[in-house]
């Protein structure tokens, strides 16, 4: 008996020996396959970029789905809005779109009781990452009637709104800490400017710079896998094509055509503070006015409205008549001027309402039509450069955006992914 308990004794001890062999093996595979923080918040952007992506997506559906409903006709804005007849439709269709934001407003946001932080630079800087998913979509709702309608605003601002919040919506059912939050609707809001205006890089910048306000790589990485799954995922998978497509090369080969770019930087300046000052004005006035919100956006796609019966190119985003300007060889001096008057009104009435929006879009066009406006000038006065207007009018995009975001180099990287033109830096540099 003696001798069994000894043998059982024995196999016993080897038997622990193995469990212990293996169960450091098992620990150091664990070790091996255990991901870092900063590998979790890679995958973490790359997911929330698969969902910029579909919100990206779902917007377009939904609106070719209430443009088809409204105008009967789906595809580029300009040109349902062009076929309209008779005119009075054009006055009609953008104020009862915008009667139906401010309803979608005003009742879904007294619906809720708490609607909590619906800024994202609230949210990041003084919040603790935590936005309201009920609030986020009932925005979202609300401008998606706006543009579909033709209020003069961008659709990007939907897209990063509705991302960043979706972000943050899945961190807080994961109880992740405030810091990740953040990160994540940092994340989403990269994304979101990358999936509406198909620029990725200008999307991580935007975030780092102006949303986070942090450039360590640490922070910065995950914006830009973020923004680069957004893009690919709304332009390869999906079919979104790109908006801006400036086809025509520009090559500056003398120094002599730089001064003019300066000029042209000095007069953007003007029009971006102008256009900042038109924004604030309006919300200041209607804030005055003792009306519901339903009242004012309805008021502002009335006036959207009877500007587009003589130019219906103030509807919506714009992409279309700014790819025109682009690649406009001799557009009209006075065409232009009473363009850029005609959107520089729109734009600032509809923000100025409280409509839900991406000011980018808009911002862009303004800068379009200025510089088309001033290479028109310099040509027909025989006074500078051969250049095309359509140099002019991407150079004009840039300057116009970085006076209004105070941030040149996010309005530099977005204008090389618009045109793909290196030739274009030192003008736009100096504008």
């Amino acid at each position: 008996m003696a001798h069994g308990l000894k043998t059982w004794a024995k196999v016993g001890a080897v038997l622990r020996d193995l469990f212990r062999r293996h169960w450091r093996r098992a620990l150091l595979v664990r070790e091996w396959f255990r991901l870092n923080q900063e590998s979790v918040h890679l995958l973490l952007a790359a997911v929330v970029g698969v969902l910029a992506g579909l919100a990206n997506w779902i917007y377009f559906l939904c609106n070719q789905l209430l443009q088809l409903l409204l105008m009967g006709e789906t595809g580029e804005l300009l040109r349902a809005a062009s076929k309209i007849d008779p005119p009075w439709m054009r006055v009609l269709i953008p104020a009862v779109g915008g009667l139906a934001a401010g309803f979608v407003l005003h009742w879904g946001l007294k619906l809720l009781r708490s609607p909590g932080l619906t800024n994202l630079l609230e949210v990041v800087v003084a919040g603790d990452g935590r936005l309201s998913l009920r609030s986020g979509v009932i925005n979202a709702v609300s401008s998606l009637l706006s543009i579909s309608s033709g209020a003069s605003i961008g659709r990007e601002g939907l897209i990063i709104q509705i991302s960043s919040t979706v972000a943050s919506k899945l961190g807080q059912i994961a109880k992740w800490p405030p810091y990740r939050l953040r990160l994540l609707v940092a994340c989403g809001s990269a994304a979101g400017l990358a999936a509406g205006c198909n620029a990725p890089i200008a999307g991580a910048v935007f975030a780092a710079q102006i949303v986070l306000g942090n450039f360590s790589m640490n922070m910065f990485a995950p914006l830009v896998v973020s923004s680069v799954v957004a893009a690919i995922f709304s332009r390869g998978l999906l079919g979104v094509r790109q908006m801006y497509q400036a086809t025509t090369t520009y090559d500056f080969t003398r120094l002599s055509e730089l001064p003019w770019f300066i000029l042209l930087g000095i007069l953007s300046g003007v029009l971006g503070a102008l256009f900042l000052k038109a924004m604030r004005a309006g919300q200041n006035q209607m804030n005055r006015w003792p009306m519901p919100i339903y009242v004012r956006l309805g008021l502002a796609g009335l006036v959207v409205g009877a500007i587009g019966i003589y130019y219906p190119q103030v509807w919506g985003n714009g992409y279309a008549t700014t790819n025109n300007l682009l690649g406009e060889s001799s557009p009209q001096i006075k065409f232009l001027f009473w363009l850029l008057v005609a959107k520089f009104v729109a734009t600032s009435i509809t923000i100025g309402a409280g409509t839900v929006g991406g000011v980018f879009t808009p911002t862009l066009f303004l800068g379009a039509s200025l510089g088309s406006l001033f290479g028109a000038i310099i040509h027909e006065s025989d006074m500078g450069p051969s250049l095309p207007t359509g140099a002019f009018a991407l150079v004009g995009m840039g300057s116009v955006l970085a006076a209004t975001t105070h941030s040149p180099l996010l309005a530099i990287l977005m204008i090389f992914e618009l045109s793909l033109n290196y030739s274009v830096m030192p003008p736009l540099m100096l504008a």
